[in-house]
């Protein structure tokens, strides 16, 4: 089965890609350094395949004097708290690079649901429909480049189910082209909004 081929997928393509991140990453975190105070990485508590939690990383993209433990979507006023290297992070979805040290680790899949956040209830219980909460969680999906921040939750969850269901090799090169598209061009990032509709 194509779920159990997707480890070593994972491993060879960012092995094999490792030239071009780890450079990257490098310089991403020392501008993160530079330009504000506090620790380079984010960490922050998701869901993982079956609603387990594992703790995803992040470059720091807000100030230290940001809420503790509240996600960006239920703050007031996000933009507030974002460091001026953190939006374009956010933007271009680079501050989701520290991601590829939890696929090395197994938490994460390059192609799977984005595991939800870990006050995302409804996110959850929407996926159980589908069964997308019984398959490993991703860095990139397909609910991403349908419209990520964007889609109300019962759209994601819909869009998850139908990864679920028609998960293969080709719908994941598909989905990680289309992942490189939208980060290049800022699509679907919605500061402040998660689609709770």
């Amino acid at each position: 089965m194509y779920i159990y081929m997707k480890r070593l997928i994972d491993l060879t393509a960012i092995i094999l890609t490792a030239p071009l991140w780890l450079p990257l990453m490098a310089v991403l975190a020392m501008l993160v350094k530079v330009t504000s105070r506090g620790n380079v990485f984010f960490k922050q508590k998701r869901f993982s395949q079956n609603c387990e939690f594992f703790m995803i990383y992040k470059f720091r993209s807000m100030y230290t004097n940001a809420p503790k433990d509240v996600p960006t979507h239920l703050l007031k006023n996000p933009e507030a708290f974002i460091t001026p290297i953190g939006k374009f992070l956010r933007k271009s979805s680079l501050d989701e690079l520290p991601q590829i040290f939890n696929i090395l680790k197994g938490e994460l899949t390059l192609v799977g649901p984005r595991p939800a956040l870990w006050n995302q209830d409804d996110l959850i219980a929407e996926r159980e429909k589908y069964g997308a909460n019984a398959i490993p969680v991703g860095l990139t999906g397909l609910a991403q480049v349908k419209g990520r921040d964007e889609l109300p939750i019962k759209v994601k969850a819909k869009w998850d189910g139908i990864y679920t269901k028609h998960m293969g090799f080709f719908l994941d090169i598909y989905i990680l082209f289309k992942t490189v598209g939208n980060a290049l061009s800022g699509r679907g990032v919605k500061e402040g909004g998660t689609g709770r509709k």
